[in-house]
């Protein structure tokens, strides 16, 4: 149930550093498999938190990076009984586990051999396509099979595995975020790979506005955009399926999997684009709606006000498509 990389296209200020307004600063890097830009006004002059937001970021991939070998969820992985659970762990894996029941099960971070199996996990061999390993793989998928106790995490079998990178990447932003709120900072722009925290206002004195681009398949970032958001103090999040997907026999396997089946997901939502409170709710959900489909997406913002949201799926002549909450409506455009 990994999800792809969509970067929203933060425009209208956010790549220009203006020289009359020196108090906003901006950093730039690669981290969990992508960029980072993240811009702020610095609370007195001569301020910068590059070094300490790097740190974070480091300690943050040594939790939760599944790419990492000697991560704490690479150890769990691989059963490690020493691996001692930390609190960027936990709080992902409490709010995983609250995502799955809310979704009626179809977020599970559970689906890690799955995702291996297909090749979009720590492995990368792409699959000799068989029924039989993938109901062999299914009975190791369930949040049911894993819990925390006390600081362990306890496994139903060793068979089970965990990817967060559906989650992770969110709970990130919001790190980050919150670092700047501690540090008095109360106005910036958090983007890792496309996930987003915006508070305050830019160098402009604006709202934030990030744009949303359309789903083509391996189309350059930022090669075509389909809106622009105002984030007003809040996070938005955006899944897809048309960066990472391969074809065997003429059909197309994207990466987003179906935990029920075993199988990636074949419908006609190609994206979705989720603005919550936090980048942590955001990122989930924005890969709830995409394992779900367009119709049960429906339903389950209905069930959701909190959430917002811009789903662009095709119709049956391959056009795109675009249904969007009546929230994310007033602030899209």
């Amino acid at each position: 149930m990994k999800k792809a990389i969509i970067p929203a296209l933060v425009i209208a200020g956010f790549f220009l550093f203006s020289c009359k307004n020196p108090e906003y600063i901006q950093h730039e890097g690669f981290t969990q498999g992508t960029i980072y830009q993240i811009k702020y006004e610095i609370p007195m002059k001569g301020v910068s938190y590059e070094k300490e937001i790097n740190q974070l970021l480091q300690d943050f991939n040594a939790s939760l990076s599944i790419y990492q070998p000697t991560s704490l969820i690479s150890r769990i992985n691989q059963n490690d009984t020493t691996a001692v659970v930390d609190n960027y762990f936990r709080m992902v894996f409490n709010k995983a586990a609250e995502v799955t029941k809310a979704s009626d099960g179809v977020f599970d971070i559970t689906v890690a051999p799955l995702v291996n199996f297909w090749g979009f996990g720590f492995t990368s061999d792409q699959p000799e396509v068989n029924r039989e390993k993938i109901d062999s793989l299914l009975q190791f998928v369930g949040m049911d099979k894993v819990r925390i106790v006390g600081d362990k995490v306890v496994k139903d079998h060793p068979g089970v595995m965990l990817d967060a990178n559906a989650i992770a990447k969110g709970y990130s932003v919001d790190v980050v975020a919150n670092f700047l709120r501690s540090k008095g900072c109360q106005n910036f722009l958090v983007n890792i790979g496309g996930e987003i925290v915006a508070q305050g206002v830019n160098n402009s004195k604006h709202v934030w506005w990030v744009g949303i681009e359309q789903p083509i398949d391996n189309a350059r970032y930022g090669e075509a955009g389909i809106g622009q958001v105002r984030l007003n103090n809040r996070a938005m999040a955006t899944s897809g399926n048309n960066r990472r997907f391969f074809e065997i026999d003429g059909v197309k396997y994207a990466h987003t999997i179906n935990v029920k089946t075993g199988y990636p997901v074949t419908h006609n939502l190609l994206s979705a684009s989720i603005v919550a409170d936090d980048c942590i709710t955001a990122d989930a959900w924005a890969t709830v709606c995409l394992a779900s489909g367009l119709e049960k997406s429906k339903q389950l913002l209905m069930q959701h006000p909190e959430l917002e949201a811009l789903l662009i799926y095709s119709d049956r002549e391959g056009n795109f498509n675009v249904y969007s909450t009546e929230g994310m409506g007033a602030i899209i455009y």
